[in-house]
């Protein structure tokens, strides 16, 4: 029997998946990590950390497999996109990595916007925004001069990780399009873009495709990790597109609708849409893409509700649950980090509106529940005017789809039917690619026919649709009410 090895690195946990050559799982583990938030706006992860979690993951599935590490036959790892860590020439960490969700960059953008949006628009299909690497990377330079002169490598999340179990110094080419320096006409990087930030392309990392196998585990990496020495490693991709394989979209017009972290929409087309409210990124599989909406703090609203007022998921569903639709007049908007689709707006804030007295816990969670679905519509809106073709339904993934309530919540708000996988998150998909990059599957769609299988669905109920878009107009009327107050126009 062959096993294979998937690890991915999320918003806040590590998680890794053993996979077997019949499609199984063989064991899991996870472990969190915590992000920083030393000023507002701010948010940062220690690279450090990821590597630790990587040690404790897979001496976890090991352990609880009874598999020999000798049998692995291959590792793929993949990480959210747009994370950056500078290291100097001896890949030694100068400062931690600015996460995605950092909005300190404005000045930055503000200023790429109004010096370089036509280049920009050409290279890198996407706008300025505080999310890309580009800008975060500007603002090191910026301000704090003397980590950016040391600076001679940049590598991104999976990467650093994998480049301490392997040596290697690559990238694969779909996180090379989350950096803002990457020239997807050309397929390499932006001399134009690089330069903004005075660096030479040779000083950027290989591009490889992410199947491509880049190291062997290293004697030292060997006796850190538990992996046995000379086990194959592939560069990996993005945790989105790991997601979206796994979840089984590989075919034009399949659709995914992801409550993690953040929250995206994609859809598998054979183009990239060019848009301010979209996200485009390839595909594993080539001639294809998977443009999408985004949300900055879906669940991770949720999980800011319950560290900061306390309660587990199940005990706050259950409250949320007794709760009628709209909270009775309790409305939140997710904005914790600014937002994205279709705001595309930094300042944006989080906040409760139309409080009274009668509300409860149970009101504010339910409110949090539905502000994050009324984001969501506002993102499937966003689909539908752009005009982009897809199915009538979705595979919905992410950690906050295995909530009943809010799966049927979402389905209801964007009256639309979501399938559940018995698996489908990232690391199963980094687990899938490894066994493609391996030759235990011959191609990335009989793996998801091996190693897949839907598990429920959520049918809308037209009932609770109509509800939901009455509590999205108020929803949506706030949200402008508030806007200017949050860009501080008063």
């Amino acid at each position: 029997m062959k096993y294979l090895l998937g690890i991915d690195f999320g918003g806040g946990a590590s998680k890794a998946t053993l996979l077997n050559s019949d499609g199984k799982i063989c064991a899991t583990s996870t472990c969190e990590y915590p992000t920083s938030y030393p000023k507002p706006g701010y948010a940062e992860q220690n690279p450090r950390d990821w590597v630790d979690a990587t040690v404790k993951n897979i001496s976890g599935v090991l352990k609880k497999s009874g598999v020999s590490a000798e049998n692995i036959c291959a590792v793929s790892l993949d990480a959210a996109t747009h994370t950056a860590v500078i290291m100097d020439e001896n890949f030694n960490v100068i400062r931690p990595a600015i996460y995605w969700t950092d909005t300190r960059s404005m000045a930055e953008v503000k200023y790429l916007k109004e010096n370089f949006s036509d280049i920009i628009d050409i290279q890198v299909l996407h706008k300025p925004d505080t999310i890309w690497s580009l800008p975060e990377l500007m603002w090191i330079k910026n301000n704090e001069p003397q980590n950016w002169k040391k600076t001679k490598r940049i590598m991104f999340a999976k990467d650093y990780v994998r480049h301490c179990l392997t040596g290697d110094y690559v990238t694969d080419y779909i996180e090379a399009e989350g950096s803002m320096m990457f020239d997807i006409n050309k397929m390499e990087w932006s001399e134009e873009l690089c330069g903004i930030l005075d660096i030479d392309t040779r000083m950027m990392p290989k591009l490889v495709k992410p199947a491509d196998i880049v190291g062997r585990v290293t004697s030292e990496a060997a006796k850190l990790s538990g992996l046995a020495e000379g086990t194959p490693v592939l560069c990996g991709t993005t945790d989105t597109v790991m997601e979206v394989f796994a979840a089984g979209a590989v075919s034009k017009g399949q659709m995914t609708l992801k409550l993690a972290t953040a929250g995206r929409i994609c859809v598998i087309t054979d183009r990239p849409y060019p848009d301010t409210n979209l996200i485009n990124y390839s595909h594993i599989t080539d001639g294809l893409f998977y443009p999408g909406t985004a949300t900055k703090s879906c669940a991770a609203s949720y999980r800011w509700f319950r560290d900061t007022f306390g309660g587990d998921y199940r005990e706050l569903d259950m409250m949320a649950e007794r709760i009628p639709i709209g909270a009775d007049g309790l409305i939140f908007h997710p904005y914790l980090n600014g937002e994205l689709t279709p705001y595309a707006n930094p300042n944006l804030c989080a906040d409760f509106v139309g409080v009274r007295a009668s509300h409860t816990k149970a009101h504010f969670t339910r409110a949090v529940l539905e502000g994050v679905a009324m984001s969501m519509l506002d993102c499937m809106r966003t689909l539908e005017n752009i005009n982009i073709p897809h199915n009538d339904s979705a595979v919905i993934i992410g950690g906050g789809g295995k909530s009943p309530l809010w799966r049927q919540m979402i389905s209801d708000a964007l009256n639309l039917r979501l399938v559940e996988m018995k698996y489908a998150d990232s690391s199963f998909g980094s687990a899938m690619l490894a066994g493609v990059s391996a030759g235990v599957f011959e191609s990335c769609r009989k793996a998801v026919e091996i190693c897949n299988e839907i598990v429920s669905q959520a049918i809308p109920n037209l009932e609770n649709t109509e509800k939901y878009h009455v509590v999205f107009n108020k929803y949506k009327a706030v949200q402008r009410a508030l806007e200017d107050i949050y860009n501080g126009e008063y």
